[in-house]
């Protein structure tokens, strides 16, 4: 090849080079999504967990909702507090007092406390085991199975199985909710922190039945209601429930339960 065609060929691939810069640089120019400053800077605040706690679809996800001011600047149940103060002060708003909730597991039937129907041999996974005859091995189709389906829902290692039932670690919870999603027996719920005084029971079975089935299920036996000064406690279908807004932690009705169900 003489100098003369390589000189040649390499301005065309030169002047080619150039041409697609151009059309680059103006297809970005054209085509380019603004993102909102403060978006930004809410996203390089949240944990990056993508854990979906907050409702939304990963942190990005809730970025975006912050900054169009959708959702709450202390949104994120992973970074909690102090990851909300940082998103208020970007967004120029007051922090919320939300108070801290974790996890609780209503449920004692521990398997030393539960009858049990047979020995189940099969997958280790409640919602498959909740599809069987009888729910699973446990003689209480309201207690939890124990098979872990809400430890594997878990990111953050708080919540594992002791002895047939899955019991929550508080201080590695943050609440994100998927340990409520994947329990068919919907058996866990989100409750403050503070709270000192829970059900651990979800029966609503009658008396009787209940102790025919587990040794440390609620009776329904309303002497608990019967202590509570501010009516923080009142029973729904054969089980005690707890309004925790009202509660004062005064124990009253966990020192009269005679089942200890009321933790």
């Amino acid at each position: 090849m003489s100098i003369m065609g390589i000189i040649i060929a390499a301005a065309v691939v030169g002047a080619v080079g150039l041409v697609i810069g151009v059309l680059l640089g103006v297809a970005s120019e054209k085509f380019k999504v603004e993102v909102d400053e403060k978006e930004i800077l809410v996203r390089n605040e949240l944990p990056g967990n993508n854990c979906g706690g907050c409702g939304y679809p990963g942190c990005d996800g809730l970025a975006k909702a912050i900054a169009a001011g959708e959702a709450a600047v202390d949104a994120c149940p992973v970074g909690g507090a102090p990851v909300g103060a940082k998103i208020a002060a970007i967004m120029g708003v007051e922090a919320g007092s939300a108070e801290k909730q974790v996890a609780f597991v209503k449920c004692k039937g521990t398997c030393d406390k539960t009858n049990m129907q047979y020995r189940y041999y099969g997958i280790d996974d409640c919602r498959k085991v909740s599809v069987v005859p009888g729910a699973g091995e446990k003689a209480c189709a309201y207690g939890c199975m124990g098979y872990g389906t809400c430890v594997k829902a878990c990111q953050f290692d708080a919540i594992h199985i002791v002895d047939g039932v899955a019991v929550v670690d508080k201080e590695k919870c943050v609440a994100c909710g998927k340990c409520v999603a994947a329990c068919p027996n919907r058996l866990i719920e989100l409750v403050p922190y503070k709270a000192k005084h829970l059900v651990q029971c979800s029966s609503h079975d009658k008396g009787k039945d209940v102790k025919a089935k587990c040794e440390n299920g609620c009776i329904g036996c309303t002497l608990c209601t019967k202590q509570c000064e501010v009516g923080a406690i009142h029973m729904e279908n054969n089980l005690a429930v707890i309004d925790y807004s009202l509660c004062t932690n005064c124990g009253k009705c966990a020192a009269k339960c005679p089942a200890k169900v009321i933790q």
